[in-house]
């Protein structure tokens, strides 16, 4: 709604010692060239197969480069698909079903092996072998949905020639987001006999600018510099950035209060995470435009019911409870770093248009659930571990126990809670926590993963709520054949309405995140993707 090569162990080290020594002392020059991190958590992966998640995607947008990619720029300049390790941008055919690329020349992996056209099919076929959450946006590639289900006989639908780099794809049906689908790095060209395996402890060979040297799942990684990007890949791709840093230390500190102190007394460089709900208003005051900036993401956070069982299989209850949450309690719950919205589009994503069907009002919420008056108010809340997100989950708890359900909340570990909600074994989904950042700037992904029907599935699941209505299933088919315009974004729009009046979610917020930095980084030059988050080749050092 979305993841190096070092003296790893040094970095614990040092953190584990509580000493200065990061790229942000006043050292000599190879302080200056390593950029010393923390995450809270590891990413789901490292294998760009398998990442998605924001802070995997933040760790590996300049490891792994699709055929297309994305600007690195802020705001919605971020937002604009460019050539990656294609030459140009895809030539279309008329009807829209078929895509030609061709790879620029001379192009190698990090450990020296030649980039060749093929690999894109084998990266696309590992893709399905691995049963990758990716692997529903490319689907409609033809071939793709049988080699999914059998394993055999490649996917025809690819079409590939390593002597002149040139690949055609082959679409069952014009797909109006394919194009923002070969930017992921799901697709990203990995080496052809790659293993079939979540290689987060050892990532595949890269042929972004920096390369993921040491993993470890547990303590953090590390980047160096591509061996290849230097006088090869560099001068192949000359519209990308190569950073600054020549190494990157990434530690994991589960502490958000940790990684803050660790920030302001010039321990570590950078936070990835959002400043905890305590320290946000000190850290507001003390350090903004210096060092802390808030960054408005594409993303909406909301609670989901499962629409397929009593008692959120009556749309009474499902609006009686959207009456009940109020999105300024989640504001406050959030410290600020949330906006509050009431509607599936997120502001800054296409076809956004700000819609409030459901004003706070309790005492409507509490005569609608009168005039249902479900037979079932036994129900189990899902949330993660994760503060805020844990807090929120208590306040819809306590919203629905207030309505007369006898509420359950169960709280899962931010690292598993996805893979948790997401597997329909697990007994007693019946409603719960669930936010969506952006995997590309089209509205189509905020519709067809999550509300669509055929997106229901038994594990990897990402509609939640399991809301299966043909006619809007039948409305998210259209659109998603259709290249995006003026038209097609009032439909989007109308969408919109017509699923809150459906009312399978009640939409509280969308999130705004921080960029935290030591007082050694020129925190002016970073750049905040609204793909990627922070942007590694974009960390300088302040010149002294």
């Amino acid at each position: 709604m979305i993841g190096k090569a070092i003296a790893l162990a040094t970095a614990l080290a040092v953190a584990a010692a509580g000493t200065s020594g990061c790229g942000s002392g006043s050292g000599g020059t190879e302080t200056k060239q390593t950029l010393h991190a923390t995450f809270t958590s590891f990413p789901d992966s490292l294998d760009p197969a398998l990442s998605f998640s924001a802070e995997g995607w933040t760790a590996l947008q300049n490891t792994y480069i699709p055929l297309l990619t994305y600007a690195h720029a802020n705001g919605s300049g971020g937002t604009k698909v460019i050539p990656g390790l294609a030459r140009t941008m895809p030539t279309i055919s008329d009807d829209g079903r078929t895509y030609t690329l061709f790879l620029r020349p001379g192009l190698r992996y990090s450990d020296g092996t030649p980039v060749r056209a093929s690999d894109f099919a084998y990266a696309v076929r590992r893709l399905f072998e691995l049963n990758s959450p990716g692997s529903p946006f490319y689907t409609d590639i033809v071939g793709a949905e049988r080699f999914a289900a059998t394993g055999k006989g490649g996917i025809p639908g690819i079409e590939t020639n390593d002597r002149d780099g040139k690949i055609v794809i082959h679409l069952k049906r014009p797909r109006g987001t394919f194009t923002n689908e070969l930017a992921l790095m799901f697709v990203a060209p990995v080496p052809a006999g790659t293993p079939i395996v979540d290689l987060s402890g050892r990532p595949p060979p890269a042929t972004g600018p920096y390369v993921i040297t040491e993993s470890a799942p547990r303590r953090g990684w590390g980047y160096e510099r591509n061996p290849q990007w230097e006088g090869v890949n560099g001068e192949a791709m000359p519209d990308l950035p190569g950073g600054h840093v020549d190494r990157i230390e990434i530690t994991l500190v589960k502490n958000p209060s940790t990684q803050v102190n660790n920030v302001e007394q010039d321990r570590v460089d950078w936070m990835k995470g959002p400043v905890p709900p305590d320290r946000l208003p000190e850290v507001r005051q003390r350090y903004t435009g210096t060092q802390f900036r808030e960054e408005p993401t594409i993303s909406t956070f909301y609670f989901w019911m499962n629409t397929s069982k009593a008692p959120f299989n009556d749309l009474r209850v499902r609006r009686a409870v959207n009456y009940a949450v109020d999105p300024a309690a989640l504001e406050r719950i959030y410290a600020g770093s949330m906006r509050a919205t009431q509607q599936i589009l997120p502001p800054g994503m296409p076809g956004y248009r700000k819609y409030e069907p459901y004003p706070y009002d309790p005492a409507r919420a509490r005569a609608l659930l009168a005039t249902a008056n479900p037979s079932d108010r036994e129900i189990t809340v899902w949330t993660n571990n994760a503060p805020p997100n844990d807090e929120a989950g208590e306040y819809f708890a306590d919203v629905l126990t207030k309505l007369g359900f006898e509420v359950r909340l169960r709280m899962v570990g931010v690292a598993n809670y996805f893979t948790v909600i997401g597997n329909r074994s697990t007994a007693d989904l019946d409603a719960g926590w669930a936010n969506w950042l952006l995997d590309y700037p089209h509205p189509n992904d905020y519709f067809q993963p999550q509300l669509s029907g055929e997106s229901i599935a038994p594990t990897n699941n990402t509609n939640w709520a399991l809301i299966d209505d043909p006619a809007l299933n039948t409305e998210i088919e259209r659109l998603g054949t259709q290249e995006l315009g003026p038209r097609q974004e009032r439909e989007y729009a109308a969408l919109d309405r017509a699923f809150m009046e459906r009312a399978p979610w009640a939409p509280f917020g969308t999130l705004t995140l921080s960029t935290f930095v030591s007082s050694a980084i020129d925190l002016e030059k970073v750049i905040f993707s609204p793909m990627f988050g922070q942007d590694l080749t974009s960390f300088q050092f302040k010149t002294e």
